[in-house]
């Protein structure tokens, strides 16, 4: 999605305050919505040992971990053109695919510590968010820098499903930690910058909004995955 640089420096109308409030809590409230059905899904299916057996001891293991990917591929590339209904009917079957993937983790660590990291990325995520959205600093070259670092993490992931390193499985973990809370505190000031660049034309603001959740959603859910990594507690028949 392309949109205009804005100047944090500039002052806005009271009318933009209300605005750009209204239009916030609109993504901040998809994102509740998207993250409450993944973590429904995914305790369920953590809950359940004959799901979980049969989502990932059998082939359908792979349809569940492809699934999401291909899932948002098709989404977001019509997500703009889509009513605002059809868009969060999107978003949240994306969520709930997602939900099944991640009920893998209940079956690796206990489900005190997911919790205990969840609040904790939830914590990070608000003040990253926050500072984004709040700072008068343009993010733009730092944001761009975390980008080139995401895409230097996944490369290292496809490589480590082949090495299998615990090092290089560390390493990615932690520099994830830092990429992703630095693309929330980004991703939040270029949300800003679009509401500013529609220029109070708020016809597609409901599509926008959606699209904006979605992009904080993953930064969310990446981050509380590399957290799971330093805060989560193996079961102990693991």
């Amino acid at each position: 999605m392309k949109y205009n640089n804005y100047s944090f420096a500039r002052e806005s109308t009271s009318y933009h305050d209300e605005g750009l409030r209204a239009y916030m809590l609109s993504i901040y409230r998809n994102i509740s919505m998207a993250l409450a059905i993944s973590a429904l899904v995914a305790y369920i299916v953590g809950s359940s040992s004959q799901i979980a057996m049969m989502l990932f001891s059998t082939p359908l293991a792979y349809v569940v971990m492809f699934a999401p990917l291909i899932y948002i591929l098709f989404f977001s590339r019509k997500l703009m053109d889509m009513d605002k209904a059809k868009a969060m009917l999107h978003l949240g079957i994306f969520a709930a695919l997602n939900g099944l993937s991640l009920g893998s983790i209940f079956l690796v660590y206990t489900t005190a510590s997911i919790a205990k990291t969840f609040f904790i990325t939830a914590s990070t995520f608000g003040a990253m968010s926050l500072y984004g959205y709040s700072t008068k600093k343009d993010l733009t070259s730092l944001g761009s820098f975390a980008y080139m670092g995401l895409i230097g993490l996944v490369l290292a992931s496809l490589i480590n499903i082949f090495l299998r390193s615990a090092a290089l499985d560390f390493a990615v973990s932690f520099i994830g930690v830092g990429v992703f809370t630095i693309l929330t505190a980004w991703d939040t000031q270029k949300l800003k910058s679009i509401y500013y660049a529609m220029n109070g034309n708020t016809a597609r603001a409901g599509n926008i909004a959606v699209y904006g959740a979605l992009t904080l959603y993953l930064d969310f859910i990446n981050l509380f995955i590399m957290l799971l990594h330093f805060f989560g507690i193996r079961r102990s028949d693991n």
